[in-house]
């Protein structure tokens, strides 16, 4: 039974150390990807928007033929408008304006990707876990009200990257994600933001 175990264990030391040379040539260990971000923030009260304020950056490393560690970093913005009304606060007076509301966001983490193939075209998934910084504002016509706070970050996404020119990394990536932030604000009435867009980019 044990030399049994030891030749199975053996036998798949040996196929690993058979699979290091071919791994070469699954394409290049390492990616960057870089673009514009479209961002929506359904289901959040204080502003309910889908905007193209956003932008993104990521890069990791395959440890294997198809998966690869990394890390990542995004911004977007949300801006709402919102029509001349009377509000009424605590100490009694009457304030009659139109506001705008905005939500700034700068999600940061690791990524974990797992890739189909390793040709010119690359469809993958992956998934992305870090921490969320936002700023949330209200613009009254002479007040601002603000609110800075951080949540967990968790995001799933599949996309593409297209590799068209031979002898050459640079290729475009597309991507769908969503994403939940555990941010909350008293003050803005606000209990978690979930996210939801796309991506355009280079990818290298």
């Amino acid at each position: 039974m044990k030399k049994g175990i030891i030749y199975i264990l053996l036998a798949a030391a040996v196929s690993m150390a058979a699979a290091l040379p071919s791994d070469a040539q699954v394409g290049k260990r390492w990616y960057i990807n870089a673009g514009w971000q479209f961002n929506a923030t359904p289901g959040n009260e204080h502003a309910e928007a889908a905007q193209g304020w956003g932008g993104y950056l990521e890069g990791g490393y395959y440890l294997l033929p198809r998966i690869a560690v990394g890390a990542f970093a995004s911004y977007n913005t949300a801006n709402e408008y919102v029509a001349r009304t009377t509000y009424y606060p605590a100490d009694g007076e009457a304030l009659n304006t139109d506001m705008f509301r905005s939500l700034y966001q700068v999600p940061f983490g690791a990524v974990l990707r797992y890739r189909f193939t390793w040709s010119k075209f690359e469809p993958y998934v992956e998934a992305k876990v870090g921490a969320n910084y936002a700023d949330q504002y209200s613009y009254f016509s002479q007040y601002a009200v603000y609110d800075r706070n951080w949540g967990f970050y968790a995001s799933p996404e599949v996309g593409f990257t297209w590799h068209p020119f031979n002898r050459t990394n640079f290729g475009f990536q597309f991507a769908l994600y969503y994403s939940y932030a555990s941010n909350r604000s008293e003050s803005f009435g606000m209990d978690g933001i979930n996210n939801c867009g796309f991506k355009l980019g280079l990818a290298f």
